[in-house]
């Protein structure tokens, strides 16, 4: 029993996360009229697929249902766009929601264009279901949705399956596709052997339309864009060929293949998949193209409600890190690392807080400045991996960036803290006493120890969630997921670079901002801004110029700068995880040990890496 009251909050927020978990695998399931199970497919080149096969109670050997591939885009995972395949499942579709070559917990694949060539393994996966896997499934009303770079997938499908199809005398087997977030791929030589039908949704302010052909505003404006004036007069006669799209309206036949339709939905790249209106098109469009074998208003959304049971869930499961902590610190074997808080910084001066603020800024502008250049010096460190080759050394192309911005940052802010001290703070009655550094060999052993023990506790306990629920916890493309076995090496691997930023930002929140009669949520939340400013400044500039514009600052690495909305709310709360274990340790070594674990899995997990697997 004192075990209990002792962990009384621990054990609150398993409940709480178990209880989450089951509401939102009642919206995942459509409240169980839906079966849900991951299922692999091997593939050409000994790779494989893994997929999430969505099957409708209704749909049957004697009522065979439509069935629809979903791919999502570049860096992201299927549990991504499972708000799409729980609409679309909900109204009787038979649903396959894969994670792309790469990405998630699919294997890589031996080309470097995966979406181009193979439709991140859709290709394969619609092939084996047309050969009659599923017996409830209409082989004659297959379909494919995807976004961003999934949709570039999509349409790559409609033209691979469409120049089958001719070359067989035959209809495509690839009945529809919808393609969202992606015009690029619109071209003649790709539309002109399409045998699909093909919805088109783009958000019109879509900041990677610098891309398209036309420029400024009018690139993302759907009504006259080329891209979307091709996809529409390829399938007219030339008397009836327009000059403006009209948005929603639908062109040409689905009985021959030929039925477009252009959306143009007010919302920005990353955010189109999350948005009701995009969803409800969407909905429309594949009721019309199949039939939804289930009618339900395309109005009526629940996906939603998942999607914020997953928030909680997350919010609760970062959270637990703490009270997990506690719980092992009470052990005998663990006792002995808690020591006594150290007293704080004195209170400050005036020039005291004219340094503070002048290295709070200044540390914002490198962070800032040196966000992009990181990005192409990691293009040229690890090569392989920005090609898209598989790779062994460091094979994540978009978290290599990261990592030396986070090296490189995490450095300087050491050699700040150390030079201010020297300078200002030795001579003020600052002591290093205060820093929380001071510790044994054996007490620095164990708290590595009880670092890996608190990771390996905190993902356990999530792949059993997942086991009894099938979520993880997530919003929209942020997601803490399970991993394959392998992203333990990437771990080891990427842990020593990274862990300078976050011993960095320990020993700042607990060193340099934790002064002597100020509020600790006030000392909390400078901290926070400090980790996360410069970062924020970057996404300032970068949607301050798309929308003074219509072109975004950085064009080269847009998507580099897209990355950021994932990690700066972890740099935001980064602050408060390494003050909490301080306050429980006494020392700033537990905190960056477990959060550098947890956020690089988290990181890796969320990310395309280029495995030999």
């Amino acid at each position: 029993m004192a075990i209990l009251q002792r962990n009384k909050i621990l054990i609150a927020l398993i409940a709480l996360i178990l209880f989450f978990s089951y509401l939102a695998s009642l919206i995942l399931t459509s409240f169980g009229s839906v079966e849900v199970k991951t299922l692999r497919l091997d593939t050409q080149n000994n790779q494989y697929l893994i997929y999430d096969l969505y099957k409708p109670k209704i749909a049957s050997k004697e009522n065979k249902a439509p069935f629809i591939a979903i791919i999502p885009g570049f860096q992201r995972s299927k549990e991504a766009l499972s708000n799409i395949a729980i609409e679309l499942s909900r109204r009787g579709y038979v649903v396959a929601l894969i994670d792309p070559y790469a990405q998630g917990l699919s294997s890589s694949s031996l080309s470097t264009r995966a979406a181009t060539t193979e439709g991140y393994g859709m290709f394969s996966l619609v092939e084996y279901v047309h050969s009659g896997a599923f017996e409830y499934v209409d082989i004659d009303r297959i379909g494919a949705t995807g976004h961003s770079m999934g949709g570039n997938a999509a349409i790559r499908g409609a033209d691979y399956f469409g120049k089958k199809a001719i070359k067989n005398a035959t209809t495509s087997i690839l009945n529809s596709v919808y393609v969202s977030g992606y015009v690029l791929t619109l071209r003649n030589k790709i539309l002109q052997d399409s045998r699909s039908n093909m919805g088109i949704s783009y958000a019109l302010y879509d900041e990677g339309a610098f891309r398209n052909e036309l420029k400024g505003w009018d690139a993302a404006n759907m009504k006259i864009a080329p891209e979307s004036l091709r996809a529409v007069n390829n399938i007219l006669k030339k008397e009836d060929r327009v000059n403006i799209v009209e948005i929603g309206k639908y062109y040409g036949e689905k009985e021959n293949n030929t039925l477009r339709v252009v959306f143009n939905e007010p919302v920005l790249h990353p955010f189109q998949p999350y948005n009701f209106e995009a969803t409800r098109n969407q909905l429309d469009y594949f009721e019309t193209v199949f039939g939804a074998p289930k009618k339900i208003d395309t109005n009526n959304q629940i996906w939603h409600w998942k999607e914020l049971l997953t928030l909680i869930n997350m919010v609760l499961a970062l959270a637990m890190l703490v009270p997990l902590a506690k719980f092992f610190l009470d052990l005998k074997m663990f006792r002995s690392i808690k020591k006594r808080i150290p007293e704080p910084l004195p209170k400050q001066s005036k020039n005291g807080k004219l340094i503070f603020w002048s290295v709070f800024f200044f540390s914002a502008a490198i962070a800032c400045i040196s966000f992009i250049p990181m990005v192409e010096v990691a293009k040229i460190f690890f090569e392989d991996a920005a090609n898209r080759k598989l790779t062994w050394f460091f094979p994540q192309r978009m978290n290599n960036s990261v990592m030396l911005w986070a090296a490189f940052n995490g450095i300087i802010g050491i050699l700040i803290f150390l030079l201010s001290f020297k300078l200002f703070g030795k001579n003020h009655g600052v002591r290093s006493d205060s820093w929380g550094l001071k510790i044994n060999k054996i007490d620095l052993i164990k708290t590595f120890v009880l670092s890996i023990i608190i990771f390996s506790s905190f993902y356990l306990f999530l792949f059993l969630n997942y086991f009894l629920f099938h979520v993880d916890y997530r919003f929209w493309f942020m997601g803490v997921r399970i991993f394959q076995p392998e992203m333990l090496l990437i771990l080891i691997m990427y842990f020593p670079l990274f862990f300078i930023f976050f011993f960095s930002n320990s020993i700042r929140v607990n060193g340099a901002m934790r002064f002597k009669d100020q509020p600790e949520w006030l000392s909390i939340l400078i901290a926070c801004f400090a980790n996360s400013l410069g970062l924020i400044f970057i996404i300032i500039i970068q949607y301050f110029t798309y929308f003074n514009t219509g072109t975004v600052f950085w064009t080269d690495n847009w998507l580099s700068v897209n990355l950021l909305f994932g990690i700066v709310p972890m740099m935001f709360i980064l602050p408060i995880f390494n003050r909490a274990f301080f306050k429980i340790s006494g020392r700033s070594y537990l905190g960056p040990l477990v959060t550098c674990l947890v956020f690089i899995m988290i990181l890796s997990t969320n990310t395309v890496i280029y495995l030999p697997l």
